[in-house]
């Protein structure tokens, strides 16, 4: 039989030579060539078509220079910003750095209107200004793409209200602009799309305060400040006296009130006189009278009537004295000065 020959395997080592043999080099099938670059080709665009869609959906973070932000995109819905908020802000900044991007729209051309984090690129400008740290010169965001005006004004608002409440003020007063600009065409309608996640009393309070952004918003100096009881009175009043505008800019002007606290006062006091100046009291029904312990009505001095724009409480008999009147009086007036 005869003997057969054994071939080395390619790339096997002669042991006794140290010498490798290297098989011939092994050619690649066109076929398998187009086939890979087809393959990197496709993982490529997959990839790009990732990236896009997580752009425009508002996924990616994406850091921009400061300059390339349009703060006045929207009409902003914070009135301003305490020093104390401001500072606290800027050493978080300073210290930890931005955590949290921006809310931003591309406008094209590399300019991005800003629709939420109006704070935070106040606190980074001023951080850059004071450091030149190249570190504050760009800006975190995440780019929005809401479909009109007035879906952005809604991404503001849920923003602002989710992270720091607006007061009634803010909220009537970014309506009032909204529809200014034409988002929406009232500034009713502003406030139940703006707000639309709001329950009924809440949308119809922040209502109340339209009237006070529509008539005295130029005089008004501390107006985010306004407490919702005493906004709600001087809207009433507003409505009820169209008289009240004037002397409100009138007393405002001449008092120039230096804090929130004075102002308010101003305004107390204005509502105040006509609450005194109310013409016809409703006589109280002797079920009501029974109530409150009391026997009449009269209408001589043993009556004291007690009214706020329209509603009227009225107590009358013989436990109605003077000193009655003034401590009743007195009472009601630090109770105001305490819920301001």
């Amino acid at each position: 039989m005869a003997k057969r020959r054994r071939l080395p395997m390619p790339g096997a080592t002669n042991l006794d030579s140290g010498a490798t043999s290297v098989s011939p080099e092994v050619a690649i099938p066109p076929i398998a060539s187009v086939v890979g670059e087809g393959s990197a080709q496709a993982a490529l665009v997959d990839l790009a078509e990732e990236m896009s869609a997580a752009r425009a959906a508002g996924r990616m973070v994406l850091s921009v220079p400061l300059s390339a932000i349009e703060e006045q995109y929207l009409v902003r819905d914070r009135l301003g910003v305490s020093a104390e908020e401001m500072d606290s802000l800027v050493a978080s900044l300073r210290a930890r750095g931005q955590q949290t991007p921006i809310d931003v729209k591309d406008l094209g051309g590399g300019s991005y209107g800003l629709i939420s984090g109006w704070r935070r690129m106040k606190a980074l400008r001023r951080l850059w200004e004071e450091t030149k740290e190249p570190r504050f010169a760009e800006v975190l965001c995440l780019v929005r793409q809401p479909d009109n005006s007035a879906d952005a004004y809604v991404a503001m608002i849920e923003e602002n209200e989710i992270r720091a409440g607006l007061s009634y003020y803010e909220r009537a007063m970014v309506a009032l602009r909204a529809a200014e600009a034409g988002a929406f065409p009232t500034a009713r309608k502003a406030v139940s799309g703006l707000f639309a996640s709001a329950s009924r009393s809440k949308q119809s309070k922040i209502g109340s305060f339209l009237r006070i952004c529509e008539t005295l918003d130029p005089v008004l100096r501390h107006p985010k400040d306004m407490p919702e009881r005493l906004g709600l009175a001087l809207s009433r009043g507003l409505s009820d006296d169209p008289s009240l505008v004037t002397r409100a800019e009138q007393a405002l002007r001449r008092e120039k009130p230096a804090t929130a606290a004075a102002e308010q006062r101003v305004l107390f006091s204005l509502l105040k006189n006509d609450t005194a100046k109310d013409q016809s009291p409703t006589q109280p029904t002797s079920k009501t009278v029974a109530a409150l312990g009391l026997t009449g009505p009269s209408s001589g001095p043993d009556q004291i009537t007690i009214a706020e724009s329209g509603a009227q409480l009225i107590l009358s008999g013989p436990g109605v004295t003077s000193a009655f009147r003034r401590d009743l009086t007195d009472w009601l007036e630090k109770r105001a000065q305490k819920q301001s």
